[in-house]
């Protein structure tokens, strides 16, 4: 595998060959336990590899990144693999409550040889995180995101929420509950969709 770009990063040799190795097992354990759906598991590289690695580059050099509800590791494992090379020191914590799930996580982080950890734990019960990025991909709406937020996210960290073309219909609801500021970034894989980049995140 040659390097290139993924989601507008340029990506090395050597994270092109995690991204295949982990695509492999995303193929390999999926009939088990349903990491993606059937149908988006033929369109993996662009629905799911390219769609959580755009988040990357918004992240800065925060040291210490928080990934909530991971599932199959989207966007938390991809971020892991493009922290090998680009981000040696970062810090990647994944939080998957769904135990078959959470040792598919750790068998990745293992055998694609990656700087994470995985807590196997509600992200309402975990212990608070305090982290310097807060990610969550097709996890919950946007109110529940930002309550997650205020439970795990440092006082001047930022949170990147992936959301879909109706993303917009979420945000009355989120603003009567919270005050938090909010840029909303164009998807590179999906132009009516964005990812939100939120931060000062506070109960009205």
């Amino acid at each position: 595998m040659t390097p290139g770009k993924l989601a507008g990063l340029d990506v090395s040799r050597e994270t092109m060959a995690r991204l295949e190795a982990y695509a492999a097992l995303v193929r390999k354990w999926n009939p088990r336990i349903n990491l993606v759906s059937r149908k988006s598991l033929d369109a993996l590289w662009e629905r799911h590899i390219a769609d959580s690695a755009q988040i990357y580059h918004l992240a800065g050099d925060a040291p210490n990144w928080l990934d909530l509800g991971s599932g199959g590791g989207f966007p938390g494992l991809v971020v892991a693999i493009l922290a090998t090379d680009l981000h040696p020191d970062r810090q990647v914590t994944l939080i998957e409550s769904d135990t078959r799930k959470a040792t598919f996580l750790r068998t990745a982080i293992r055998e694609l040889g990656l700087s994470a950890q995985v807590l196997a734990e509600r992200i309402e019960a975990a212990e608070p995180q305090r982290a310097d990025i807060l990610s969550a991909r097709a996890l919950t709406d946007l109110s529940g995101l930002l309550a997650f937020a205020e439970r795990h996210l440092s006082e001047s960290g930022l949170a990147l929420f992936p959301k879909g073309a109706s993303w917009k219909n979420e945000l009355e609801p989120a603003r009567a509950q919270w005050s938090f500021n909010l840029e909303a970034i164009t998807s590179f894989t999906e132009p009516e969709a964005a990812i939100l980049k939120i931060q000062g995140v506070a109960r009205v």
